[in-house]
């Protein structure tokens, strides 16, 4: 039975908190109507992206899934609200507001709905305490996590603690772009979403791998999206460093070594491109995504994955549907009624 799963999609509640208001601070987004169906996440006066009820309404997201052949979705919160910038009472309070969002969405569509929270990983103990409750209380399935903390790498020492909680409770980790290196050069085009996204998730991965803390923590989780990134073209580039740089290795083995261990989606844009991530990493690596509802979504979900000529049925099935269900520790039959 061939099930599909979207692994990447985002959403937002519609009664989201005006927290500008309430902490006298306009580095908070907020959510600002134009229309029954549509609204503008603002962020000090300006707009930081238009979206439509799509974002915060499971019943269009529904009807969405029912006309694109999508039977469940993976919901995590957008990026820009991960507020790792600001206090940490302050960035609990947002955490645990999407998180309950997220959980009461899950708990009214259950057949539907995958849930994965979000935690305040500026602070690394109040972070384990609110996976915790993500994970043990509220059920959700995984935390996505940007891929620096304020300009830390997730290679830090200040992460380590989290990491080993992840691996002790087997929570699974979605690593996405957010606050992407080299931003005063990426203004312009859209640059920040085409160019700066990927090599934004490459240096995350890059980190994680080089400095350790996939050696230190074998089975760890983590999923990168939009195909990892840059990372996947440039690893015989990583690997070339490690055996030249001796001195500098922290790891047994060279990078493609480790990149093996985790998972990226689907959004590549070009049946090429999952040909080579199936190749360079293998089918149980990948698993579909399509960045629902946002403009370079993919329309509709998995298309690319049926487009690769190359795949078996069985690699296909898995990427559609199976692998992330695995990924998440959800047994399929939770799903078959």
């Amino acid at each position: 039975m061939e099930m599909r799963v979207d692994f990447h999609t985002h959403i937002i509640p519609e009664n989201f908190p005006d927290f500008a208001k309430k902490y006298q601070n306009d580095k908070w987004n907020i959510l600002q109507p134009t229309c029954s169906c549509g609204a503008n996440i603002m962020i000090a006066g300006k707009v930081f992206r238009e979206v439509t009820d799509q974002v915060w309404s499971p019943e269009k997201r529904i009807s969405d899934m029912e006309k694109e052949n999508v039977d469940i979705q993976v919901l995590s919160p957008i990026p820009v609200t991960f507020s790792y910038w600001a206090p940490i009472e302050e960035a609990l309070a947002m955490a645990q507001f999407q998180n309950d969002f997220i959980a009461e969405t899950v708990a009214r569509y259950p057949n539907k709905f995958i849930g994965g929270g979000t935690v305040p990983l500026q602070d690394v103990k109040t972070a384990i305490r609110e996976m915790d409750r993500c994970i043990h209380e509220l059920g959700l399935k995984g935390i996505e996590i940007g891929t620096n903390i304020n300009g830390k790498n997730l290679d830090d020492e200040s992460f380590i603690d989290f990491f080993e909680m992840c691996e002790k409770w087997n929570v699974p980790l979605f690593v996405h772009p957010w606050e992407t290196l080299g931003r005063d050069r990426l203004s312009k085009h859209n640059l920040m979403y085409t160019v700066g996204m990927p090599s934004e998730t490459a240096l995350a991965a890059g980190s994680l791998i080089v400095g350790g803390v996939i050696e230190k923590f074998p089975s760890l989780k983590i999923c990168f999206s939009h195909g990892g990134g840059s990372l996947p073209y440039i690893l015989p580039r990583l690997d070339h460093g490690w055996n030249v740089w001796p001195h500098l290795q922290l790891t047994e083995h060279p990078p493609s070594f480790y990149a093996k261990k985790f998972y990226y989606d689907s959004i590549v844009n070009d049946p090429v491109n999952i040909k080579f991530l199936v190749e360079k990493f293998g089918s149980s690596q990948v698993m579909l995504g399509s960045d629902y509802p946002f403009l370079l979504r993919e329309t509709p979900p998995g298309k690319i994955i049926d487009d690769t000529l190359s795949l078996t049925s069985d690699q296909k099935r898995a990427m559609l549907g199976e692998n992330a269900l695995r990924f998440l520790n959800v047994p399929v039959s939770e799903f078959v009624r």
